[in-house]
């Protein structure tokens, strides 16, 4: 009989490289995971493999260096960077004499801790029990107990049957939860598409900056901090521009290389925020060498979950890190804004950020000087009603000067009510952005 060892913090980590080139960076990330969960690092196992070995992942010499290093370093767990097996899991835990944990099952002790609203929490423990699901099928001997007792003679039903059954009763609950939540961000989501508030989510790579962005352009005081998942729950706020009606932003979960399937499908109602958005800002950390690769794994999740055709704007964070600290903007060979370098840290750029996004999402937007005679006072005071007028000025013959910013249409539309037409009282059209430094660019470099 064998019952699972108990877990702890004690860790002896294992990666194993199956020519890969990113080993190094892997092993990097796979180490800030650890910590991130909570795990003490006492060893590191590393090497090499063509492929995987069925029975327990690594060969029968690595199996033995990694329970040497258990024994040496008195570890309570094993973690591997590498999804394992039910069987595989079961066949180490026996050989090691220790908890193993894979790193699907790593991530998602990282997103149980981090989980804090209700909704977050809903959507971790069904991504927990869908991982636990696979660990009952053929598991282990405890579960194959039958039941007994007065009324149950004969075959009866093993306690692996009755585990099944139970984990598949709470996991039809949770989804029935979660399609309630899903029910209600779907008629927020009406509300604002019926008030045409554009809809602006920060997606990118865990650790990138975003949270530390988005409380920077909403002037909110989210959770942020120097570690991978610092933040789950998504947010959403208004955004002021400096010219047009006010975006709505959302903070969305971090991604990462390989993640677990359980955590995307759980996610689904989070993750529909991004594929629902006008616009995607890819925030990218600028000092990353990795970034190329982030970047692509971003790209890769975004077009799993739908949102791979939603228009996206790259940042680059954290330029305040770089030797060259320039803020600018790259924009593609039509004049569109591609690219904004940023430093969410300090500030740097978050206004050009800010003019960028006005200009994507408020793209009708007009600014100028209009000559309102005396006699067109209804056009005067809806214009003031509306919030467009900047500035008013009087000429000798009682006409008002007014300096808007306003969509061009619903100007055009206002004008025309009034019996005059855009040429009657234009006086001078401007500049509707501010003015922002800008370079030509469309790749990562």
């Amino acid at each position: 009989m064998f019952e699972r060892p108990p877990s702890g913090q004690a860790a002896v980590i294992v990666h194993i490289a199956f020519g890969v080139d990113e080993y190094a960076e892997a092993d990097r990330e796979f180490h800030e995971l650890v910590e991130s969960a909570g795990a003490e690092v006492l060893d590191h196992i590393g090497g090499s493999r063509r492929s995987p070995d069925p029975r327990y992942f690594v060969g029968g010499g690595k199996v033995d260096e990694i329970a040497a290093a258990v024994v040496d370093r008195k570890a309570e767990l094993v973690v591997f960077n590498h999804d394992l097996s039910p069987s595989q899991e079961r066949n180490l835990e026996k050989r090691l004499n220790a908890r193993v944990l894979d790193r699907a099952g790593l991530i998602l002790d990282i997103f149980a801790r981090r989980a804090r609203s209700h909704e977050g929490k809903l959507q971790v423990e069904l991504a927990q029990l869908q991982h636990l699901a696979t660990r009952l099928v053929r598991g282990w001997s405890h579960l194959e107990r039958q039941k007994g007792g007065i009324g149950l003679r004969g075959p009866g039903e093993t306690q692996l049957e009755t585990d099944r059954r139970l984990l598949n009763v709470r996991i039809k609950t949770l989804r029935e939860r979660l399609e309630k939540v899903l029910a209600r961000r779907e008629q927020g989501r009406a509300s604002r598409r019926r008030a045409e508030t554009p809809i602006v989510s920060l997606v990118g790579y865990t650790n990138a900056g975003k949270s530390t962005l988005f409380n920077r352009l909403t002037g909110e005081s989210i959770y942020a901090a120097d570690q991978l998942f610092a933040t789950l729950d998504p947010t959403l706020r208004q955004l002021e521009v400096p010219v047009g009606d006010p975006l709505i932003v959302a903070d969305t979960v971090g991604f990462i290389r390989d993640l677990p399937h359980e955590l995307v499908a759980a996610f689904r109602a989070t993750l529909e925020e991004t594929r629902d958005a006008d616009l995607l800002v890819h925030v990218i950390d600028a000092a990353d060498p990795e970034r190329r690769a982030h970047a692509a794994q971003v790209n890769q999740v975004l077009a799993e979950i739908g949102a791979g055709e939603v228009p996206q704007i790259e940042v680059f964070n954290k330029v305040d890190l770089l030797d060259d600290e320039t803020v600018r903007i790259e924009r593609d060979a039509h004049g569109a804004p591609v690219r904004v370098w940023v430093s969410a840290m300090t500030g740097a750029g978050v206004d050009e950020l800010r003019a960028v996004l006005a200009d994507i999402c408020n793209p009708d937007m007009v600014a100028g000087v209009l000559r309102v005679p005396a006699t067109a006072g209804r056009l005067r005071s809806r214009l003031f009603e509306l919030g467009v007028v900047d500035d008013e000025r009087y000429e000798s013959n009682g006409d008002a000067l007014l300096s808007v910013t306003a969509s061009e249409s619903d100007l055009a539309r206002l004008i025309e009510r009034a019996g005059l037409t855009v040429e009657d009282v234009l006086v001078q059209r401007r500049a509707a952005r501010m003015s922002v430094r800008e370079t030509s660019g469309t790749h990562i470099h």
